[in-house]
């Protein structure tokens, strides 16, 4: 016990201080570190991993869904940019633009990439003529900067990466339907893979995105009870197209703009999950995409104990399990407090007497209960204990995020729900002045409406007129 307070004494009290809590522990797992410019993060190994496991599972969503990736460059045109006036109202306090290079001033400022609208729309008013060439369904992994004033890692970053799609479609409702799909493929995978519940719906006009003319999000929680933007996918209508003039000659022989989507997540996802997954001891990773998935620690230095290590390690590598043989030279019960810091879903143990015995001691992050595996066995109980683990730890976090869901019928009641960490469900008016009044009262925003409409009270739960919506309101990161 002494040892696992030396361990985490650098870590601010969850309990207490969860803000500082994830910042600590983000640096002290050695997911991220500061970059030298102010606001920039550098994505270290242990956190970059996850950051592939989880390029490789969306991707494979991305792609079943018909779309192709491709990479488009980091510098815009500032008059791209310019050229839909909401979108660049909307970014303006964001972009970094580039004024000189090669020694010379340049003619027209550079945009460094805040996202990629405008590119593509000026790239597929070059390549679609036809009703043949739609849809065009595209998708970049790329990195996007944004100079934000309040940065926190992983969050919210000058730089960060991302995955964005961006589509063009013959017709209104196949954009819709875009639109749509692409937010629900975002909620599976949270689900499945993150092991995130998440709130879905549509954004008010006051939080959608910049020139589009509907966002829809995915939005998970934390646990001191705030919501996290995890996902975002934005109809846009034909703003961009006729911005950009991207027109086709439709079947009927006249000359139509297209209707484009756009959409995406970011390292944001990493973030998310510490914030949904930790506890005391550190963070829980859920299998699916924790970089090490098992970790074998001998207790002892003697031949056979390293032999049956080793032979552990390679049975298990050899079942595509991703784990680490830990020989270091420190004491057992360091290793046990750094790896459940760092929130490896299993930990096995093996000593003399697991050899005499024929077994070994496996230790689940998430639980931190303690069984005893016969050798033969090992392989098969670890790949059963991983499901396992994914799917607990996924029912663990829909149950807290239940738990945070208060239905509200007043202003004071709305005031006394998001300050005391629950997101408040409420009947509203819709008025963007509604809106503000609760942001200025109480920093709560609104967070999504969700698809279930269904009325719980007739009166808008901040002006008291007649309520059009339910939406959740509350804090957020």
């Amino acid at each position: 016990m002494d040892e696992n307070k030396s361990f985490v004494k650098e870590i601010a009290d969850i309990k207490t201080n969860f803000p500082q809590w994830y910042t600590d522990i983000v640096l002290k797992t050695e997911m991220v570190d500061y970059g030298p410019v102010k606001g920039t993060m550098i994505i270290r190994p242990y956190g970059y991993e996850i950051w592939e496991n989880i390029q490789f599972e969306l991707n494979k969503r991305i792609k079943n869904t018909g779309h192709k990736n491709a990479y488009f460059p980091l510098f815009i045109p500032y008059n791209f940019i310019a050229k839909e006036a909401e979108h660049v109202e909307g970014f303006a306090p964001e972009v970094a633009m580039v004024t000189h290079a090669g020694g010379e001033k340049l003619a027209e400022p550079i945009v460094v990439r805040p996202t990629s609208e405008t590119l593509f729309g000026t790239m597929y008013s070059k390549w679609i003529k036809s009703w043949r060439d739609l849809p065009l369904l595209l998708n970049q992994w790329a990195n996007v900067v944004r100079w934000e004033k309040t940065t926190r890692p992983f969050l919210r970053t000058t730089e960060f990466l991302w995955q964005e799609g961006h589509t063009a479609h013959a017709t209104k409702q196949e954009a819709e339907e875009e639109t749509i799909k692409m937010l629900h493929v975002y909620e599976e995978f949270m689900k499945n893979v993150l092991a995130l519940p998440v709130l879905v719906g549509k954004k008010s006009e006051k939080e959608k995105f910049a020139g589009a003319e509907t966002t829809y999000s995915v939005e998970s929680i934390t646990l001191d009870g705030k919501c996290l933007q995890s996902g975002t996918s934005h109809y846009l209508g034909q703003k961009f197209a006729k911005a950009f003039d991207i027109k086709f000659l439709d079947k009927d022989g006249e000359h139509k703009f297209v209707y484009t989507t756009s959409w995406g997540v970011s390292t944001r996802l990493i973030g998310a999950m510490i914030m949904a997954h930790g506890d005391v001891r550190g963070i829980a990773l859920p299998p699916k995409v924790a970089p090490i998935q098992v970790v074998i620690i001998p207790i002892s230095k003697k031949d056979e104990v390293k032999e049956k290590a080793e032979n552990i390690f390679n049975s298990l590598k050899d079942k595509n399990i991703r784990c680490e043989l830990d020989e270091r030279n420190q004491s057992p019960g360091w290793k046990f407090n750094e790896w459940e810091m760092k929130g490896v879903p299993l930990r096995i143990e093996i000593g003399p007497r697991d050899i005499e015995k024929n077994c070994v001691q496996i230790q689940r992050r998430d639980t931190l209960t303690k069984e005893e595996v016969k050798f033969e066995n090992i392989d098969e109980y670890v790949l059963n204990k991983l499901d396992e683990i994914q799917v607990a730890m996924y029912e663990k976090a829909l149950k807290h995020l239940q738990s945070r869901i208060k239905e509200v019928h007043s202003f004071d009641e709305l005031k006394e729900a998001v300050n005391n960490g629950f997101i408040a469900k409420s009947m509203w008016c819709g008025s963007r002045e509604s809106e503000e009044k609760v942001k200025e009262l109480t920093t709560a925003t609104s967070r999504v409406m969700p698809f279930d409409q269904t009325p719980f009270d007739d009166k808008c739960v901040v002006t008291g007129e007649k309520a059009k919506f339910v939406v959740y309101f509350a804090k957020a990161y």
